[in-house]
């Protein structure tokens, strides 16, 4: 396995979920949910990837392009 990268593709609406998930996640006592300190690493590494690559993380709609997002991604009952 050594240090080969990895790629994973994803959406413009699958980033923006995953950003605000990991965002919350980061905020909460993670001990519950992550028991093992080495998948912080990666965690943060994904975090930051997506911070830099999504600007409209930033803009005042971001909540409402967020809803969208989610509603694109959820199953249709």
């Amino acid at each position: 396995m050594g240090d080969s990268q990895i790629t994973i593709e994803l959406t413009a609406y699958e980033a923006l979920v995953l950003s605000h998930w990991l965002e919350r996640l980061q905020m909460t006592d993670l001990s519950r949910v992550v028991d093992d300190p080495a998948v912080w690493a990666p965690i943060h590494r994904i975090a930051g990837t997506l911070d830099k690559a999504l600007p409209e993380l930033f803009a005042p709609d971001d909540d409402r392009r967020l809803e969208a997002a989610r509603q694109r991604l959820r199953p249709e009952d």
